[in-house]
């Protein structure tokens, strides 16, 4: 027996079947995962008036792409354009902690994502924030933020409290979706020629997106502006 498309559509339509449509999940198997959720999700909602929560990661092996042809944007029957072929000049790595309460930014462009760039960024958050003010991180289970060196300078400062998502759960730290848009928005719209031309980018647009947010929170949350080390100085 055979039927027209129109009839497999309509009676598709009818039992509200979407086969052209496939959604990824996967199931965590971690150990406390309910209590892990529930411990992230109430420094979000109930966070203490005595301490600073950040939601800290990175968003390495950024690449400086210099488009042959620069992009064209969105027109009226047209879509927005941009070349497949590109020159590539390096890369970059953002680190950035969100501050859950004030929405500010502590974030620096660093080579790479070893540990010793993390105990950097760790030093810099320890100088931006407040001395007396606890600082709870929410972090993802990644191998360089759990090393020897990382823990023992942890131990020196006990006032920076880790805790980490759950296995296949970095939907929990909010600056997951910060750096969802900055992809979005410029980094992967633009051309850069050089490594420095796309910090450089990737800087605007952090000091614009946190200008756009209450500077009034600044001092007493911990938000700092975003250091602009030089590049000498950060492949050290």
């Amino acid at each position: 027996m055979c039927i027209s498309p129109s009839s497999v559509g309509r009676i598709w339509a009818e039992a509200g079947l979407k086969p052209q449509i496939t959604k990824g999940f996967k199931v965590t198997n971690q150990p406390l995962f309910e209590e892990k959720v529930t411990e992230i999700v109430g420094f979000y909602l109930d966070s203490p008036d005595w301490a600073v929560v950040l939601c800290v990661d990175e968003t390495s092996q950024i690449q400086a792409l210099d488009r042959i042809q620069p992009g064209l944007p969105h027109k009226k029957g047209r879509a927005a354009t941009m070349t497949h072929d590109y020159e590539r000049h390096g890369t970059t790595t953002l680190l950035a902690a969100l501050d859950v309460k004030s929405g500010q930014m502590i974030s620096e462009c660093l080579p790479g994502h070893r540990a010793r760039e993390f105990l950097k960024f760790l030093r810099n958050i320890d100088k931006a924030v407040p001395a007396g003010r606890d600082l709870h991180l929410i972090l993802n289970n990644y191998a360089t933020h759990k090393t020897p060196e990382v823990r023992a300078w942890l131990e020196k400062h006990p006032r920076f409290k880790l805790h980490f998502t759950p296995f296949s759960a970095s939907w929990l730290n909010l600056v997951e979706r910060f750096f969802a848009e900055i992809t979005l928005r410029r980094i992967r719209r633009g051309s850069y020629s050089s490594v420095d031309d796309l910090e450089a980018v990737i800087y605007d647009y952090l000091e614009t997106t946190t200008r756009s947010r209450s500077p009034s929170n600044e001092q007493n949350r911990g938000g700092c502006p975003h250091p602009r080390t030089p590049r000498a100085e950060r492949a050290r």
